[in-house]
């Protein structure tokens, strides 16, 4: 652990990660670790130097500053001033989302000496290949190229999806060992290709279709975070399309979404009746459900529905 940690960059599963791995790291150190999150809005010289003084209480503190974009001058010349000092039994951990925001503020830092994991989206295919690879790997699992692409295939790109699945994979395949049969298998008799049914479904405004899929694979097997994945990554790649200017190659705008060029017909059937507030809406509801099935909601099925419900209304509002 590093007394300072930069976590910048706009993939936001690989960031939580990386605050996750520093948290965790601390309290194997010190079971009593105490942690503490704020917004870098909030953030001041005098919380700074709070958390980075020496207490009587803990020996391990984490100071986790989530959105550090949005730190004023006086806290980030604090923070620059922290690092190059150096932390004794305490911890930091900077998150900021990407962009030109506050830049200088993290190359100063990065000179400062704080340790730097970037966080960058993996739109080409090969990448997300490579990373269900390395996650099953190290899930003590083994998995081949041609296993890893067709479960991205089937999957899609959102990393948290594959990371579940991945996760299933290895846990139901014999020894560990998936192969492209294993995968296929698996697709075909339940997880996550029916995640992604529910969720084209939902974004299209057929809700008792939707609803229809929802019932057949949680019965069959389908664990409730593969569903608010597979609708969360549906609704985010519908966003950033929105966003991109119209008249560009179909290939560029696939190879920038994540997606094979020929899922931009239906993506851009989907995003008719959509607008930037009703996504929003959207998302929002999908995060609330996802939180709850984490949190060992006792009806995954009523969270569910309630959130296909709400995407529906979304969109038609």
């Amino acid at each position: 652990m590093a007394p300072v940690t930069l976590v910048s960059g706009p993939e936001s599963f690989l960031a939580e990660r990386a605050v996750s791995g520093v948290v965790q790291a601390a309290r194997r150190a010190d079971s009593q670790a105490d942690t503490t999150e704020v917004s870098g809005a909030e953030l001041n010289p005098g919380l700074i130097l709070e958390h980075t003084s020496p207490s009587l209480f803990a020996t391990h503190r984490v100071l986790v500053v989530r959105g550090v974009a949005d730190v004023d001058e006086a806290a980030g010349e604090a923070l620059v001033n922290a690092t190059e000092a150096g932390i004794t039994d305490a911890h930091l951990v900077l998150v900021h989302p990407g962009g030109q925001k506050n830049k200088r503020l993290l190359e100063r830092l990065g000179r400062a000496g704080a340790q730097q994991i970037t966080c960058e989206r993996l739109t080409r295919a090969e990448d997300q290949v490579e990373f269900v690879r390395r996650e099953v790997a190290m899930l003590g699992g083994s998995i081949d190229q041609p296993a890893a692409r067709r479960l991205v295939e089937a999957a899609g790109a959102d990393l948290r999806t594959l990371a579940a699945a991945s996760a299933q994979l290895v846990s139901d395949a014999h020894e560990g060992e998936i192969t492209a049969e294993v995968v296929g298998t698996y697709f075909e008799g339940h997880a996550e290709v029916k995640g992604w049914a529910v969720a084209d479904l939902a974004v299209q405004g057929q809700v008792d279709e939707a609803l229809e899929q929802l019932r057949w694979a949680l019965q069959t097997g389908t664990a409730a975070v593969l569903v608010t994945g597979s609708l969360a990554s549906s609704l985010r790649t519908l966003a950033q399309l929105s966003g991109m200017p119209r008249g560009g190659r179909d290939a560029d705008l696939a190879r920038e979404l994540g997606v094979p060029p020929w899922k931009l017909r239906t993506l851009r059937s989907q995003l008719r009746g959509w607008d930037p507030d009703g996504l929003g809406r959207a998302l929002q509801a999908v995060a609330r459900a996802d939180l709850q099935v984490k949190g060992g909601s006792n009806d995954a099925v009523h969270t569910l529905a309630a959130a296909v419900l709400d995407v529906a209304a979304a969109r038609s509002a």
